[in-house]
């Protein structure tokens, strides 16, 4: 067996020790730049609140038309919500509400559902 050392990152996941405090941090800051600039939303403004309370996600934004259903096959909504997942788990637990809405359109996505993602 090998000492490798403090590790400093895992997984994608950065570890940051304070050991005058006795703390431990993980950081998904680089997986995050990366996947803004991996969905073309580097350039997004950020915001401070996940979901407005007054917006409502359902089914009935679910395209309809055929003009609807071909805008959304060219945008990436799986992959983007799983990519949230995936950050969910390791590190971010105060996205567990909003991913949990908009993973339930995952098969149907609408205009309203990619924009609530965004």
């Amino acid at each position: 067996m090998k000492d490798l050392r403090q590790a400093k990152q895992i997984l994608g996941v950065r570890i940051i020790h304070d050991h005058e405090a006795g703390r431990l941090w993980l950081s998904q800051e680089i997986y995050f730049e990366k996947m803004l600039q991996r969905f073309n939303m580097d350039k997004s403004k950020p915001v401070s609140t996940l979901l407005e309370k007054h917006h409502r996600l359902s089914s009935r934004q679910c395209p309809s038309s055929d003009e609807e259903k071909t805008y959304m096959r060219g945008v990436s909504y799986s992959s983007t919500v799983e990519s949230l997942m995936y950050a969910l788990v390791c590190t971010r637990s105060d996205i567990t509400h909003i991913v949990g809405i908009v993973s339930r359109f995952l098969s149907n996505p609408g205009k309203e559902h990619w924009f609530a993602v965004k």
